[in-house]
């Protein structure tokens, strides 16, 4: 009898997170849902026939208990957990607001990785991150969420060398505009109006479910082949910088 593969999303409870864990459940994953907000994952699994853990990815106890649920074989990483908080110049920044980005896109994303390496790699898996077009090119007023999601792309880059002999993908992926439920919301502290205006004009910005394609995409290639970095936009942005918008 076949075993049943694994996978873990984190940051589950919305957005690109839940979009993945639907759409590997859909490729026949067994997926554990972590993420903070305990009622969303349990409705999440239930629905998708997964396994849900409330798990915060900047606990050191948490963590641990996502690797025992885990057990001793993993197929897949989805180390997703994180998001952007505010808008200032650095000459303004909340700094706290930067640490929390820190500890949750940065240092929550190497434990995440750090924890579950040993069963990746007893199941030749892959470790797939949710990084950003931010992460390659700075822009006034991103400083912080830019600086983290820079350092996820340096971690997954020194990671790929470090495990150069062993039998586990690592794989990042850097979206650009995409229209989730949550993220722009909980950037500006949920105005709103500001969140709209972000995609204001823009006829179609990438949705939460085009990632998780593509996440689905990255972890059904073959044990010899590595998607090291794959940047996905919606047509309408040429670059970070540059949005065609109608209106």
């Amino acid at each position: 009898m076949t075993q049943r593969r694994i996978a873990v999303v984190t940051g589950a409870s919305s957005g690109i997170g839940r979009a993945t864990a639907r759409r590997l459940a859909a490729d026949g994953f067994e997926v554990i849902c972590a993420a903070r907000r305990t009622d969303r994952i349990e409705a999440l699994a239930q629905e998708i026939g997964g396994r849900a853990l409330t798990c915060d990815v900047t606990k050191a106890d948490d963590i641990a208990a996502l690797a025992a649920a885990v057990g001793d074989r993993l197929d897949v990483l989805v180390a997703n957990a994180g998001g952007a908080i505010g808008t200032e110049t650095v000459a303004t920044a909340k700094l706290e607001e930067w640490r929390t980005m820190y500890d949750t896109n940065v240092i929550g994303v190497a434990a995440s990785i750090q924890t579950l390496l040993p069963a990746l790699t007893k199941a030749h898996g892959v470790i797939i991150t949710i990084g950003s077009v931010a992460g390659m090119v700075a822009y006034e007023g991103g400083a912080g969420y830019c600086g983290v999601k820079a350092a996820v792309h340096s971690l997954m880059m020194s990671l790929r060398l470090e495990l150069f002999d062993q039998p586990v993908r690592v794989c990042e992926i850097d979206p650009g505009m995409v229209a989730s439920d949550e993220f722009s919301l909980v950037r500006f502290h949920g105005d709103e109006q500001k969140a709209a205006a972000v995609y204001a004009g823009v006829e179609a910005p990438l949705t939460q479910e085009d990632i998780a394609e593509t996440v689905a995409f990255v972890a059904a290639q073959p044990e010899h082949v590595n998607i090291d970095q794959l940047v996905v936009r919606p047509r309408a942005q040429a670059a970070a910088h540059k949005v065609h918008r109608t209106s």
